[in-house]
């Protein structure tokens, strides 16, 4: 399983993973892949400053990169507070009303309570840029497409490739037009943010549109080496996973409960691929999230529409908080693709890579003997 990229990024296997856990990022890359950190959960420059001193000296050298959020449409700036008043009373007490009907517990006064996620903001976007050169990052990449062509350009300056995900062809040949370096083709399946179009209707798409000009990476529903393997065939260099990482053993985001394992992973365990759905309420943009008793109550008539970004990701954010801190996985807010169903067992990093290039060989030597009949 080599292609072009494993020789420019210099790792064994052209399997890039996005995980918001660096202990993840981390083990990605020492197991031959390339660990992609999300840094959107970072307010403080200098969290996300400790926070990469912790990958440098965790991953034996070896490659990683970043993955910052910065929307092509600038929305609301602004300090927590300012924008804090922007938000209407009448969401506020839908989502007080909301976790009071789930019996979801207020947070003690030991536990943190944070002001939302300000990396949705643009000024906090670039500072998490300002802070990734100062490291021996190899790829920086945008989750809502290609960044500003200035930020693109420092980027290059420093010797950094870009990546950035796209859910059309003619988004991918913006990005291109833009100067982006790797486009990410992610498919209806994946989680988080996602486009309308399918992952195999859309790779190929991608390919040909815009694969003679810069390498694809292949993304949504990838959780097997089957999958990479029709990655592969369908013209991608490479593939860009998630979810299928979220219930890895070193994934440490999340209150553990009893039984060892955070309520998120119980939730994500629990669930099936219908278990997912497309929605608008935790960020403000479409995002592919674990379908719960949260998102049934956003689904009800009396429900207020979701708020633009980065609004709406403000609002929910200490809901988020206080699910996450509880010991119910059926009221869990948290994004996942459909490949939810088959992340049925906690296991680590390693064991989930070599599996993936495992199963990749299988069915190579399964398409090997069909075509030699």
């Amino acid at each position: 399983m080599r292609t072009e990229l494993c020789e420019r990024f210099g790792i064994r296997y052209p399997i890039f993973v996005f995980t918001p856990s660096e202990k993840v990022a981390a083990a990605v890359s020492r197991a031959g892949g390339l660990g992609v950190l999300g840094c959107v959960r970072f307010n403080d420059p200098d969290d996300l400053e400790n926070v990469l001193c912790w990958m440098d000296d965790n991953t034996d050298g070896l490659p990683y990169g970043v993955d910052v959020v910065m929307p092509a449409k600038v929305p609301t700036e602004g300090s927590a507070v300012d924008i804090d008043k922007l938000i209407p009373q009448g969401h506020r007490d839908f989502v007080n009303k909301t976790l009071t009907e789930l019996g979801v517990p207020p947070l003690s006064e030991d536990q943190q309570r944070n002001e939302g996620v300000l990396g949705w903001l643009h000024s906090v976007a670039r500072s998490h840029v300002d802070v990734a050169l100062k490291h021996p990052i190899k790829l920086i990449a945008n989750a809502l497409g290609s960044p500003p062509t200035d930020v693109i350009e420092r980027v290059h300056k420093a010797g950094v490739p870009v990546a950035a995900l796209a859910g059309s062809a003619k988004h991918a040949q913006r990005h291109v037009d833009n100067g982006v370096d790797i486009v990410v083709a992610q498919g209806h399946e994946a989680g988080g943010h996602t486009g309308e179009i399918g992952s195999v209707v859309l790779w190929p798409e991608i390919v040909d549109a815009v694969g003679d000009q810069v390498p694809v990476l292949a993304a949504g529903g990838i959780g097997t080496g089957r999958q990479v393997a029709a990655a592969l065939a369908l013209g991608a260099q490479g593939v860009w996973m998630g979810s299928a990482f979220l219930t890895s053993a070193e994934y440490d985001l999340g209150v553990r409960r009893e039984s060892g394992i955070s309520t998120i992973q119980q939730a994500l365990l629990d669930a099936t691929s219908a278990d997912t759905v497309r929605r608008r309420i935790y960020t403000g943009k479409p995002a592919r999230l674990l379908k719960s008793r949260w998102t049934d109550a956003w689904d009800a008539p009396d429900a207020p529409e979701p708020l633009p970004m980065p609004l709406q990701n403000i609002l929910v954010s200490e809901a988020h908080q206080r699910m996450n801190y509880s010991t119910d996985p059926t009221t869990v807010a948290m994004p996942v693709g459909q490949i939810v169903g088959r992340m049925n067992e906690i296991r680590p990093v390693g064991d989930i890579i070599a599996d993936l290039v495992a199963e990749f060989e299988e069915a190579t030597r399964r398409l090997d003997t069909i075509r030699d009949g």
